[in-house]
């Protein structure tokens, strides 16, 4: 599978302290390559690329994400998955240039509700962070089909819903509310062919230290075999 990852921040930061470029009208372009080697272990591959005025287009790291998952036919009340992902990113984007995410995914769809929740822990290796250890970055989707036309794989949908995003700090305390990064994005899905994905967001940052608004959308392209 190949996806494009594309967030513009609308309203960010437009100073820094820490060396890092400011995220006032910045554009973020992501490619990832996913390949499946088993129905239950895939590896993807991320390109990370930006857009700013001032400093043009610029590569900003690459990271590469191996996921495990527990196979359908143990037939489990909820899907289970260990996504891990580890890589480099500039300095100039983020002060912890080396870094390893453990991303446990639990997922379930009931009737025309979807829900998953990503209880993600970070570590950087290299930059100011190190000395916090593990930190807690949880993720949260909840959205629901509110067009439906046909059934199993072929079924096209429409959905609504919302993710959340954040950055709570180490797990062995986290840091002030001010501090964190917390971010709501209300989002539409279409599953309009078994081959393409689309998703469209809006997120509004809840707290200072979160960047107030921004835009992203996800294009995606399946390959059969």
């Amino acid at each position: 599978m190949v996806e494009s990852h594309m967030n513009f921040t609308l309203e960010g930061s437009k100073a820094t302290d820490d060396g890092t470029r400011p995220t006032n009208h910045q554009y973020h372009e992501t490619i990832e390559i996913t390949h499946g080697f088993t129905p239950w272990f895939e590896t993807g591959f991320y390109i990370f690329t930006s857009v700013q005025s001032g400093y043009g287009w610029s590569w900003v790291g690459d990271h590469i994400r191996p996921r495990f998952r527990v196979p359908e036919s143990w037939h489990l009340p909820v899907g289970l998955s260990l996504s891990q992902e580890f890589g480099y990113q500039r300095a100039v984007y983020s002060p912890d240039t080396w870094t390893w995410e453990i991303r446990p995914i639990i997922d379930k769809e009931i009737n025309r509700w979807y829900f998953s929740f990503n209880p993600t822990f970070d570590r950087a290796f290299h930059g100011p962070s190190v000395s916090k250890g593990f930190e807690f970055s949880p993720n949260f989707k909840l959205s629901y089909d509110v067009w439906v036309k046909g059934e199993g794989e072929q079924a096209k949908k429409v959905q609504a819903g919302f993710e959340y995003y954040g950055a709570l700090g180490p797990v062995t305390g986290f840091d002030p509310l001010r501090e964190q990064q917390q971010q709501i994005l209300p989002a539409i899905d279409l599953v309009l062919s078994p081959n393409w994905e689309f998703n469209f967001g809006v997120g509004v940052g809840a707290t200072a230290a979160t960047d107030h608004l921004l835009i992203k959308m996800i294009l995606g392209y399946r390959f059969k075999h």
